[in-house]
């Protein structure tokens, strides 16, 4: 799968970041549906375990910033993570918006076509089953899909537990800045794609990762001159919050 995929990249050229961007709530379903109002065939969300070891949606390590509910959200049950409301933060629109379970979401994109890159978002000392959890649920999730979600993470043992649980899913290392020793991270892992922030990314460095056979992802890309530049250095796709200024592509 994943040799394959370093030589066909199904994805577009432009990915929603946490399902909707800025547009919507991040991370639920009223994000993914903006996406999908905006042409986007592609998304990114966060995925974490809840204390019940549940695969849900979230960024943070805490609720309280996109939520109502307050505290760590390892501690709590998916039953007690559905009852918060996910999307009132952002809007009276939104409220009442919950904290979708990636079943929630695999179900929507595929109904959709939407495909969807998760990011392994594992809470503090969660890494490596957070990375075998979600792989296996989505390794369910996505059982006969013609493209299977793309699995990416800042944290290489939860990338190493996914890839021992599901190494058929395709990998992709997420990083801030690009480390000196890429070719190794990216061979051990076995991925199909680097992903950074497009602050770190040189022309030379994009040079150097395509021509040793790997894709390219740039995050937040929320400008269209910079958009413009990392698409003409090779770069193969873009995550950003930004769907109403940077129109959906290929």
């Amino acid at each position: 799968m994943s040799q394959h995929l370093k030589q066909s990249w199904p994805y577009p050229e432009l990915v929603a970041h946490r399902g909707g961007g800025t547009l919507a709530p991040e991370n639920t379903l009223a994000g993914f549906r903006e996406g999908i109002r905006y042409g986007y065939r592609a998304a990114e969300c966060d995925v974490k375990l809840s204390a019940d070891n549940v695969c849900f949606l979230l960024h943070d390590d805490i609720v309280d910033r996109t939520s109502n509910g307050q505290g760590e959200a390892k501690l709590k049950t998916m039953a007690e993570l559905s009852m918060l409301d996910a999307g009132g933060w952002k809007g009276a629109a939104f409220a009442g918006e919950a904290l979708p379970t990636l079943a929630n979401v695999a179900a929507y994109c595929r109904a959709q076509d939407m495909l969807l890159n998760i990011e392994i978002k594992p809470c503090p000392g969660r890494f490596e089953e957070t990375g075998r959890l979600v792989a296996q649920e989505a390794a369910r999730l996505w059982a006969g899909a013609a493209v299977p979600p793309l699995l990416s993470s800042f944290e290489i043992d939860a990338l190493r537990a996914a890839q021992a649980a599901e190494p058929a899913l395709p990998r992709a290392f997420l990083c801030e800045d690009i480390p000196a020793n890429w070719r190794e991270i990216l061979r051990e892992l076995d991925c199909v794609a680097l992903h950074c922030d497009h602050h770190a990314l040189t022309a030379e460095l994009a040079r150097d990762i395509k021509q040793a056979g790997y894709q390219l992802l740039c995050y937040t890309v929320n400008d269209t001159a910079d958009a413009e530049r990392l698409l003409a250095w090779g770069v193969d796709s873009l995550c950003t919050d930004r769907l109403d200024l940077l129109p959906a592509r290929r």
